[in-house]
């Protein structure tokens, strides 16, 4: 059991389908209540606007909702570009912005579009170097250097800078990966799609990592892309049932694994609305409950 005691947040995971009216859908999000607002990052979908445009948009059509890549396509975004249009949005939207970043999956996607060919190995190098690329664009510092295998800098200003710390939050699944989480990220982002007990080991590694570097876990937020559906019937698996059955298993997530916010990622018409009304309320009283 693992519970770090963080304020549970509740948000919503958009795809950025180009034929919906993504920023209806954000003002409409935002004014049920949600405080999250995750957008998938996979440009070489031919149906999907650009997520890094679309971001810009939703910073401009709302005002409180919090916005974040979810996660953003290292592979084909160079980190030292990405750290400075995170400070950017997150400049530009009053400090509502945070970095989620992944190593990049679909290969043969990503070199139709001109990124690399890399294998596991170089994928994860590739990730720890852009995190101390991307921190170093924070820092305010001139004539940056940085010499890795996949990535550098070469006298490099940095700026804007960051009016307050911007989270990097990594979304990998890899026990490898997971422990670099636990090493230097600001927070994990995966998604759970039916399979709890995988989620229960990573997260496991991830605590694990943490004290071996000298971490709390309780400084890593947890941030879980919940797959599901509400429903009025009996249970079909993990998140896809009644209300009660929602409630009890975020509960388990929140209570048992230290997940402090919750993404929903569902179709159909009327679910953000009873996941608002009728979840998000039950799942912060019955984990209050627990705590106490």
């Amino acid at each position: 059991m693992a519970d770090y005691g963080r304020d549970l947040s509740f948000g919503y995971f958009l795809i950025p389908n180009a034929d919906d009216p993504l920023l209806d859908t954000a003002r409409s999000l935002e004014a049920l209540g949600f405080e999250y607002l995750g957008i998938q990052d996979h440009p070489y979908q031919r149906r999907y606007v650009d997520t890094w445009t679309l971001l810009s948009y939703l910073a401009g059509a709302t005002s409180r909702i919090r916005l974040f890549p979810d996660v953003s396509n290292l592979a084909l975004r160079p980190p030292a570009v990405l750290a400075k249009a995170a400070a950017s949005l997150d400049l530009l939207s009053g400090g509502r912005f945070d970095l989620g970043l992944g190593a990049g999956g679909f290969n043969e996607a990503v070199q139709a579009y001109g990124g690399p060919a890399r294998s596991p190995r170089e994928s994860y190098e590739a990730l720890e170097e852009a995190i101390k690329v991307i921190r170093l664009i924070w820092s305010g510092e001139r004539n940056l250097r940085f010499a890795g295998k996949h990535y550098s800098l070469a006298g490099a200003m940095s700026g804007p800078v960051p009016t307050r710390p911007i989270g990097i939050w990594l979304g990998v699944y890899g026990p490898r990966a997971v422990r670099l989480a636990g090493r230097v990220a600001d927070g994990w982002v995966p998604s759970l799609q039916r399979n709890a007990e995988k989620l229960a080991g990573l997260a496991t590694i991830l605590d694990e990592s943490a004290v071996e570097a000298g971490r709390s876990p309780r400084d890593i937020r947890r941030v879980l892309n919940v797959n599901g559906q509400i429903t009025s019937g009996k249970s079909d698996g993990l998140l896809h049932g009644p209300v009660s059955q929602w409630v009890d298993e975020l509960t388990d997530l929140a209570v048992g694994l230290g997940f402090d916010t919750f993404l929903l990622w569902a179709d159909g018409e009327g679910q953000p609305q009873r996941f608002v009304d009728e979840i998000i309320p039950a799942v912060r009283d019955q984990v209050a409950k627990e705590r106490s």
